[in-house]
C-alpha cells in the first residue's frame, strides 16, 4: 500500500467517505492522519479491498493509534439495492497503544485490517459486536505478544452515521489474549470486554500485556458472570465431526458420534453453560451438524445431514464430567443410546504445518 491525500475526490463524488471524515473531525479536528490507500484499486483488480485506512494520534487517556478504514461501507454513489445500509453496513476500527517516542503508525495494523476486510469480500459475512476470531498466533506477526485473538465491540467514542448511502456502524476489533479468548466463548465477548473496560481504557490493544484472566479477583468475576448468565455462544465449526448409526436387536439404534479432542474439550465448559439454561448448541462439520438441545427428556433424533440429540441439564453435566479431551471411546449414563468416539486434534499454522496435537 502506498500513502496518497485523504479524501482527494470532489465531495458530490465520496459522500459516504465525507460524512466518515465529518465524524472524525468531531473527535481528531484539524489533525491530519497518517493514511494508507492501494496503489491499485480493488474496482480495478487489485488485491486490497479497501480503499484506505487513517490513523489518528491520540494522548489520553494512554498514548496510542486510532485506525478507521473506508471502504466496507459506500464511499461514492449508492450501489446496494437496500437503501438504509451503506455497503456492509459497518466500518472498523482499531486502537493500538503507541510505543514512546514513535512518529508513525505501525503498517502491520493496515495489512490486519485488509486482511479482515478480505474476508468480509470473500464471504459476504460481516462482523457484527459481540463476535470473536482466533488468529492462530500472533495478532502482529513476528512478535512475541500473548494476543492472538480479536473480539468485535462498538467504537466506544465513534457513533453510528446515517450518511447519504445508507446507515453504518464503526465496529472496534480488540485484540485478547487466548485466555480471554476462552471466556468470551465461555460467557460472551461483549461481557468480558465490558469487565475488561476499566482496564483496557477505550479497549486499546496493547501487545506488551500480558493476560487480565491472570488476576484472581477479575477471574473470580467472570466465573461469576457466567454461572449467572450462561454461554452465549451457540455455534462452533469443526473439522472432525460423523455420525453413523446402527440397528439393534430388540434395542433402540446406537448413533456414533466422532468429534475431535479439542472440539470436547470446549463443549465440556460449554454445555453445562448453554443446556441448563434453555439455549441450544450447534456443532457443524462439513457434512453433518449436531445439534445439542435442551429438553426434559434425553433422546436421539436423525435428520437429513444431521442428528438432534435432547439433553437434560443433568445429562451436560454428565457429558462434562465423563467425556476427555483424549482419543477413545466414551459412553454417558443418562444417554445410553449414543456412544462418543474421540480422534485428536492436529492445530496447524498458516502453512498447514502441525504445531501441537490435542488428544
Amino acid at each position: 500500500m502506498n500513502e496518497y491525500p485523504v479524501n482527494s475526490l470532489d465531495d458530490d463524488d465520496s459522500a459516504g467517505w465525507s460524512a466518515i471524515d465529518a465524524s472524525l473531525a468531531s473527535l481528531y479536528g484539524e489533525q491530519k492522519p497518517q493514511h494508507m490507500g492501494p496503489l491499485i484499486n480493488y474496482r480495478l483488480g487489485g488485491p486490497d479491498p479497501l480503499d484506505g485506512i487513517s490513523a489518528y494520534y491520540r494522548a489520553h487517556p494512554v498514548p496510542h493509534w486510532h485506525y478507521v478504514t473506508f471502504g466496507l461501507s459506500e464511499l461514492y454513489e449508492k450501489v446496494q439495492e437496500d437503501e438504509q445500509v451503506s455497503g456492509y453496513g459497518f466500518e472498523l476500527t482499531f486502537r493500538l497503544r503507541a510505543i514512546e517516542g514513535a512518529t508513525e503508525a505501525p503498517k502491520w495494523v493496515f495489512s490486519m485490517l485488509q486482511n479482515l476486510a478480505r474476508y468480509v469480500f470473500k464471504t459476504g459475512n460481516v462482523f457484527r459486536p459481540g463476535e470473536w476470531m482466533t488468529a492462530n498466533g500472533p495478532i502482529a506477526l513476528g512478535t512475541e505478544t500473548r494476543i492472538c485473538s480479536i473480539a468485535m465491540t462498538r467504537d466506544p467514542e465513534l457513533p453510528a452515521l446515517e450518511t447519504p448511502n445508507g446507515h453504518l456502524e464503526f465496529i472496534q476489533v480488540v485484540g485478547l489474549t487466548l485466555e480471554e479468548e476462552s471466556a468470551a466463548k465461555l460467557w460472551s465477548p461483549q461481557h468480558v470486554l465490558d469487565t475488561f473496560l476499566p482496564r483496557m481504557p477505550l479497549w486499546i490493544t496493547d501487545l506488551e500485556r500480558g493476560s487480565l484472566m491472570d488476576d484472581p479477583a477479575l477471574a473470580a468475576q467472570m466465573k461469576a458472570g457466567m454461572e449467572r448468565d450462561g454461554s452465549g455462544n451457540g455455534f462452533m465449526y469443526t473439522e472432525v465431526l460423523g455420525v453413523e448409526q446402527h440397528k439393534r436387536l430388540l434395542r433402540a439404534p446406537l448413533t456414533e458420534v466422532t468429534l475431535g479432542a479439542r472440539q470436547v474439550d470446549e463443549l465440556c465448559s460449554l454445555l453445562p453453560l448453554r443446556i441448563p439454561f434453555g439455549r441450544p448448541f450447534t456443532l457443524a462439520g462439513r457434512d453433518w451438524q449436531l445439534q445439542l438441545e435442551p429438553g426434559e427428556a434425553c433422546s436421539v433424533t436423525m435428520r437429513d445431514g444431521s442428528v438432534a440429540i435432547t439433553m437434560t441439564p443433568a445429562c451436560a453435566q454428565d457429558f462434562a464430567r465423563t467425556m476427555r479431551p483424549q482419543a477413545g471411546r466414551y459412553q454417558l449414563d443418562l444417554l445410553p443410546t449414543v456412544s462418543w468416539i474421540v480422534q485428536q486434534t492436529s492445530i496447524r499454522d498458516a502453512d498447514g504445518n502441525i504445531v501441537t496435537t490435542i488428544g
